[in-house]
C-alpha cells in the first residue's frame, strides 16, 4: 500500500461557508498574470487595501514574498517554476478554505501552469486578471534592475527575455496598464468582485 493512502483529508467542525457566512463576503482565488513590472503585485496590494477598508477578508500571495520562505529552495527553470505554483494554488485552496479571499500575483508565464490551477478552482470563485505590458514598457519601468541584468546574461531564464510569456487566452479580465492607471486599474478588479458578488456593494 502506497504512504498517500495513509494520508486523509481532516475534515474540522467548521467550515467552509461558516467563515463565509460569519465574514460576510464568499472567499476565492484572484489569480493575477503578467510580465515582471507589469503592475501585477501593484494592483493586488491596492485591492487589497481597498477590500480591507469594506470589510473583507483579503491576502496578496506576492511572488517574491513567497520566495522568501515556503519556495525558498527553488530556482527559474521550468520544473521549479511549475512546483512554485502547484505550492501556490494549493496554499490557496486552504486560504480560501479560511474564508479568505486571496490576491495572488504571479508571472505565471505557461498556459499549462494556468490550466492547473484553474482546474484545481473548478467550480468555484476563480477570477484570473491578466495584467498587460509589453515587455518595451516593462524593461522602461524595471524598477528592480532585472531586465538589464537579464539582458547581459547575469540572470538565466528570465520571463519576456530568455524564456516566453504565454499570454492568456480567456481571462475574466484584462488590465492594460500601459493604457489606463493605476486608480483605473484598480477599479475594474473591483467592480467584477463586486459583480462576481465576492465583495459587499457600496
Amino acid at each position: 500500500m502506497s504512504e498517500k493512502n495513509h494520508v486523509v483529508w481532516h475534515q474540522g467542525f467548521v467550515q467552509r461557508s461558516d467563515r463565509n457566512q460569519v465574514n460576510k463576503h464568499q472567499s476565492g482565488l484572484v489569480w493575477f498574470t503578467g510580465l515582471s513590472a507589469s503592475g501585477k503585485s501593484t494592483i493586488a496590494h491596492h485591492v487589497e487595501k481597498k477590500l480591507f477598508e469594506n470589510g473583507v477578508w483579503a491576502y496578496v500571495l506576492d511572488g517574491d514574498n513567497v520566495r522568501h520562505g515556503l519556495n525558498k529552495n527553488l530556482g527559474f527553470s521550468r520544473d521549479d517554476r511549475q512546483e512554485n505554483l502547484r505550492r501556490i494554488a494549493e496554499l490557496s485552496k486552504l486560504f480560501v478554505d479560511a474564508g479568505i479571499l486571496v490576491l495572488a500575483a504571479f508571472i505565471s508565464p505557461y498556459k499549462e501552469d494556468r490550466d492547473y490551477i484553474r482546474e484545481r478552482f473548478e467550480g468555484d470563485n476563480f477570477l484570473e486578471v491578466y495584467v498587460k505590458c509589453s515587455v518595451e514598457q516593462c524593461e522602461k519601468r524595471d524598477p528592480k534592475g532585472l531586465y538589464k541584468k537579464a539582458r547581459a546574461g547575469i540572470i538565466k531564464n528570465y520571463t519576456g527575455i530568455s524564456s516566453p510569456y504565454e499570454e492568456p487566452e480567456n481571462p475574466e479580465l484584462v488590465i492594460n496598464t500601459e493604457k489606463i492607471d493605476l486608480e483605473y486599474s484598480v477599479s475594474q478588479v473591483v467592480e467584477m468582485l463586486k459583480e462576481k458578488k465576492l465583495m459587499p456593494e457600496d
